[in-house]
């Protein structure tokens, strides 16, 4: 495929070495002096790391194409990975811009950490064909991202587009501001914010705490699934019965009787072999490569 990445700064280049990686041509516009310079040092940088890859940075370069303008990136592609600067403004121009110069069947995507697809694309003729393709910084390595847009049709692409590249797609059910992970990461970095300033515990003792608890346990399975196995026989619905009078039992009930469906109980002792062998190659692994805090 013929692929555009639209604004060249750590996210897209990111996106364009693994692009790239995958065995497709790149074209990359962005007003950026240096542009040529950047993802050349870019893609040399991040080949080695992803995953999977094992050819040169030389094969790489040789399908990249720096172009000047939006519309010369955008003319033929079969999809535009957008990441330009985070204002609301600038990307409804771009997105108008890029809807008119690229054919009627490519993917529009956007990189937007913090937008919604409904805002960005308001002054497009056809705003559903945008769609949010979040990715956790960096791209080229960590795995999820998360798809938002109002077009069931434009979605289903966008996530089969993803899973091509090798991504995680999680679909995102309802626009909210910052999208899923990022606000998940926000309100434990607020806490960490909170205990480090109340004098709790160092910088240094967070980040221990983290990376030899919750870091290794969510590496392996999500917050449901922990507590539904944390639970025992009953599982979550005995967690939250004994331990989280906090959340209304109207609540309990119906998250409960969802995890349990995705989830039955008669499985979770072979989930809990599954999880504590997983967390066990983490351990092993941090104790041979602990050479560096």
């Amino acid at each position: 495929m013929i692929l555009a990445i639209v604004g060249a700064g750590t996210i897209g280049l990111s996106w364009t070495t693994l692009m790239l990686a995958e065995g497709h041509t790149v074209r990359v516009t962005d007003p950026r002096p240096d542009l040529e310079q950047a993802v050349h040092d870019a893609v040399r940088e991040f080949a080695p790391t992803v995953p999977g890859f094992t050819g040169t940075a030389a094969e790489l370069l040789s399908r990249l194409e720096i172009v000047g303008s939006v519309e010369q990136a955008v003319d033929g592609v079969h999809a535009v990975q957008e990441n330009g600067p985070e204002r609301l403004e600038f990307k409804q121009d771009l997105f108008a811009a890029i809807e008119k110069a690229a054919p009627a069947n490519a993917l529009i995507l956007s990189s937007t950490s913090g937008l919604t697809p409904s805002s960005m694309s308001a002054k497009m003729a056809d705003p559903g064909r945008l769609v949010v393709g979040h990715p956790f910084n960096p791209p080229h390595l960590l795995p999820l991202v998360e798809v938002v847009g109002a077009d069931e049709a434009e979605v289903a692409r966008a996530k089969e587009f993803y899973h091509s590249l090798g991504k995680v797609p999680v679909v995102v059910h309802k626009e909210i501001r910052g999208h899923v992970a990022n606000r998940l990461q926000r309100v434990l970095f607020e806490e960490c914010v909170n205990l480090v300033e109340q004098g709790v515990v160092s910088i240094p003792e967070l980040d221990d705490i983290v990376t030899n608890s919750i870091g290794v346990r969510w590496a392996t399975v999500g917050p449901f699934l922990a507590f539904h196995l944390g639970g025992g026989p009953g599982g979550l619905r005995h967690m939250m019965a004994h331990l989280m009078p906090y959340i209304p039992e109207d609540v309990q009930a119906r998250l409960a009787d969802q995890v349990e469906a995705v989830y039955p109980l008669a499985d979770n002792d072979k989930r809990a072999e599954k999880r504590d062998r997983q967390q066990l190659e983490i351990i092993s692994f941090k104790e041979r490569d602990n050479d560096v805090r």
